[in-house]
């Protein structure tokens, strides 16, 4: 198992306390640079890494350290220093922590897990031999097949940090699949439970009970012929392909009082370089917490304050690649979001999946409160689509590895240029009960269409079908 041990300091890193880390192998251990300075590595005799080290990252969003690590954190801004021992050597953990603890004790910090940095000596590396390429070319990477990337992870939250994201991008190139191996007391954080396609990857939870199995379906898993794969069930037939589910995945399902408030929205903008990116996703947020969001980055942890002017700026300079952004709330006031930014014929597309948790006696806003949201959106920043649902789940937004089940819808919205498209009165004459209500100028309406909402019946899947079959007629 690889182990990723992080720096906290007030000062950033400099070369003197990195190379004295790097040197926790002792002054035989090789080291080596990629990326143009932004990887290190400590290198054993065939020159295979034991240790990668990234940039150190200045973070400036309180919480994120609280978020992803449960750790107490210096007041900001920090650095965040992580560093991953490579899997298969018995004395990289203790390498890793080693780094860690000099970093910290040089600069004036804290490491993480306290545990594994409570060394400063040296670590006899002798003998030391890594994982061979092409499984050690990804820092990420435990283990590698013709199917599948298998990434192993201890910590309290698996993150979309920059090994991570990475470590996507080279399986999807590879036309690999992406499973994640973690603990039972894992969870995952949004973005990267976002981005998880579909099979063969998938979240892989370890289970006293029955080995392994799918931490977002609960089916029982196996390794078999280079991945891991659900376990048939005795009783399963051709027709009726069953598979066991965890009883871990089901234990304590019982209604905790937490809530999610879930937006997904798609906004296309004309192109035009005058063009401010990511109004949208603020004005929802100012509209639904009084607040806009907090921070802002293009992996986790979120580390830079928020900013419209920054965010353009990083998507024009990629363009015409995409940009993906996650963007948190505070500590009081748990929001997440991931947001999409790409080119397309239609101009420039926004894609936006945001989260806001609320806990036992807290109020999800109200339909007034959705209703203008919707009509900022309608009006001023070219919305597309927009669903709403409420979840019954996790106030930290975190997702855990057992059933919470799914959110239900609570509106719909349809924008203007949608609606005027549409032939006829298909999009005010539905089969709803409920009339849609009219956003924006009457002469060109937005058209928004409220369901019940209520986590505890999820009949509104089946009037948001009978909706969408409508429209699209």
């Amino acid at each position: 198992m690889t182990k990723d041990v992080v720096a906290l300091t007030k000062k950033m890193p400099d070369p003197l306390s990195v190379i004295a880390g790097l040197l926790s192998g002792g002054p035989d251990t090789l080291v080596g640079a990629e990326e143009d300075g932004a990887l290190v590595r400590l290198h054993d005799e065939q020159g295979r890494p034991l240790l990668s080290v990234e940039a150190p990252l200045l973070v400036q969003v309180r919480g994120e350290a609280r978020r992803l690590l449960g750790a107490d954190e210096p007041e900001v801004p920090y650095w965040w220093t992580e560093a991953r021992a490579t899997t298969g050597v018995r004395e990289a953990e203790a390498l890793a922590g080693t780094f860690a603890a000099r970093v910290a004790t040089l600069v004036g910090g804290t490491a993480w897990p306290p545990e594994a940095a409570s060394s400063l000596a040296v670590v006899n590396t002798e003998g030391m031999t890594a994982v061979p390429v092409p499984a050690a070319a990804q820092p990420a990477v435990d283990v590698l097949t013709d199917k599948v990337a298998v990434v192993i992870q201890d910590r309290p939250v698996v993150a979309m940090t920059a090994w991570l994201a990475d470590t996507f991008r080279a399986a999807a190139e590879a036309e690999l699949g992406l499973q994640i191996v973690t603990p039972a007391g894992t969870r995952l954080s949004p973005a990267v439970r976002g981005a998880l396609p579909g099979w063969p990857s998938r979240w892989v939870v370890q289970d006293e009970g029955c080995g392994y199995y799918d931490g977002l379906s609960g089916a029982v898993l196996t390794w078999a012929n280079g991945a891991f794969v659900t376990v048939g069930s005795p009783e399963a037939t051709p027709e009726d392909p069953r598979t066991p589910v965890a009883e871990s995945f089901t234990h304590e399902i019982a209604d905790s009082g937490e809530r999610q408030l879930a937006i997904s929205f798609r906004c296309v903008h004309p192109a035009d370089d005058r063009l401010v990116l990511g109004g949208a996703l603020e004005a929802v947020w100012r509209e639904i917490t009084g607040e806009p969001p907090a921070g802002w980055g293009t992996e986790e942890p979120a580390n830079l304050p928020w900013s419209l002017r920054q965010v353009t700026d990083v998507a024009f300079e990629r363009a015409p690649a995409p940009t993906w952004l996650v963007v948190v709330g505070t500590p009081e006031r748990p929001a997440l979001a991931t947001v999409r930014v790409s080119r397309t014929k239609g101009g420039v597309e926004e894609d936006v999946t945001l989260a806001f948790g609320y806990g036992p006696g807290e109020t999800v806003p109200t339909d007034a409160s959705i209703m203008r949201a919707a009509e900022i959106l309608a009006t001023r920043h070219d919305l597309q689509s927009m669903l709403v649902q409420v979840r019954r789940a996790r106030r930290d937004l975190a997702v855990p590895p057992r059933f919470e089940g799914p959110g239900v819808p609570y509106a719909f919205v349809l924008g203007a240029e949608e609606v005027r498209t549409m032939p006829g009165d298909r999009a005010r004459r539905t089969p709803l009960r409920q009339k849609p209500r009219e956003l924006g100028p009457k002469t060109r309406p937005a058209l928004y269409y409220p369901f019940p909402g209520n986590p505890s019946d999820l009949s509104g899947w089946k009037d948001f079908e009978e909706l969408m079959r409508h429209l699209k007629g």
